[in-house]
């Protein structure tokens, strides 16, 4: 994982959770939400990291954003994220990042975001005693909901204000989770030992969604784990000359996405046990999963090149994804059409990636229940204009 030229763990993931207005709120502002708020890690970012960091980290670099913003924006892809996409679908904004402008600096009326790349499920305390090393600190879930409530408490004067801000928000809470595995995983720890995280972070999760419906929120949109047997750095760090680790179809390690399944069986299990502990609100599984492993099964049906587990911008190697150079160092390099990847710097995805994740969570194909039954004005997709704020 470690080298004297570059140095970076693993940051993946992404939880989310959406909120939805009563239904007069809907129908007279004629929209689904009237702001997003967001948690999670590098998945769902939009610069908090590169500002805790002083703009000295890789992403603050072309090529990342190179692909619509056309400049570092603190996003970890070439262009835009899940959460932008939908941000989009909604007709709101992009989501500003909270810690630049946390004193309030910055209007955060349409929205606003707490994720952090690097940042886990499970808090600091956790690792520290069993001794995995993390990156960052004081970044997890848990500061994420702290950070929510200091929002909180300059957005509204009563609890009664808060409940009916947050009853109109659309709650992007993540993916979050992965880190929590990839830090131990990329660190060596044995698969036994990792497995017996994920209860944990199922365990936080569930007391976050848990700690936001009791401030307010309506509706929850959780998605799972991606098939991480299919990621570039997972397929570098775990690579052997024994066949029947891969899937014939895909070139993705089947253990490792067995993992990932394990882990999203147990989210559903969660989230039914929380819907009756719950009755009232609408909890929503968002499935990565799928989502992905589809276009892995068929890459050039939806318009990827036929090598999808190639990432568009490293340092070579089998899947042009080196541990010792990532993307956005001297010596590293980029494709010609990032649009043709599914993987970006291969640890996080393209835009094009992300736009294709977006839209089959917004068309219902990929959600239980599906969006368009909590959101019915939502925009046909394909239709959509982007928004001018780009920050």
């Amino acid at each position: 994982m470690s080298s004297s030229s570059c140095t970076y763990i693993v940051s993946l993931l992404f939880t989310f959770i959406v909120f939805v207005p009563p239904t007069s709120a809907r129908q007279s502002t004629g929209a689904c939400f009237t702001s997003i708020i967001s948690f999670g890690d590098s998945i769902a970012d939009t610069g908090n990291l590169i500002f805790t960091l002083n703009n000295s980290h890789r992403v603050n670099r072309l090529p990342y954003g190179e692909t619509f913003f056309h400049h570092p924006t603190g996003r970890f892809s070439d262009g835009r994220l899940i959460a932008d996409f939908i941000a989009d679908a909604l007709g709101l904004p992009f989501l500003a990042p909270y810690l630049p402008h946390y004193d309030g600096g910055r209007s955060f009326t349409n929205g606003v975001n707490f994720a952090v790349a690097e940042a886990t499920a499970l808090n600091d305390d956790f690792f520290n005693e069993k001794g995995i090393q993390l990156d960052i600190k004081n970044i997890s879930l848990d500061m994420q909901l702290k950070w929510f409530k200091e929002f909180l408490s300059f957005m509204c004067s009563s609890k009664e204000e808060c409940e009916d801000k947050l009853s109109s928000a659309l709650f992007l809470m993540g993916e979050i989770g992965g880190n929590d595995f990839n830090y131990p995983f990329l660190q060596g720890r044995s698969f036994e030992e990792v497995r017996t995280v994920v209860p944990l972070v199922i365990n936080a999760i569930s007391s976050a969604i848990t700690v936001v419906i009791k401030l307010g929120a309506r509706t929850l949109l959780v998605p799972g784990n991606f098939p991480i047997g299919c990621i570039p750095a997972y397929l570098s760090f775990f690579h052997v000359s024994n066949t029947e680790d891969y899937d014939e179809e895909t070139g993705c390690i089947k253990w490792l996405n067995e993992f990932s399944e394990y882990y999203n069986q147990l989210l559903i299990k969660e989230l039914d046990h929380l819907r009756k502990m719950h009755p009232h609100t609408t909890l929503i599984y968002a499935d990565y999963y799928q989502a992905l492993i589809t276009i892995y099964q068929s890459p050039e049906k939806y318009g990827f090149q036929s090598s999808p587990l190639v990432a568009c911008c490293g340092a070579g190697g089998l899947y042009n994804y080196n541990f010792s150079c990532m993307c956005g160092e001297l010596g590293s390099t980029v494709c010609v059409e990032p649009s043709r990847h599914l993987s970006w710097d291969g640890v996080h995805f393209t835009e094009a990636a992300y736009r294709k994740i977006a839209t089959g969570l917004l068309q219902g194909k990929f959600t239980n229940p599906t969006f368009t039954e909590t959101c019915a004005l939502l925009e046909p997709f394909g239709n959509l204009k982007f928004p001018r704020n780009t920050f």
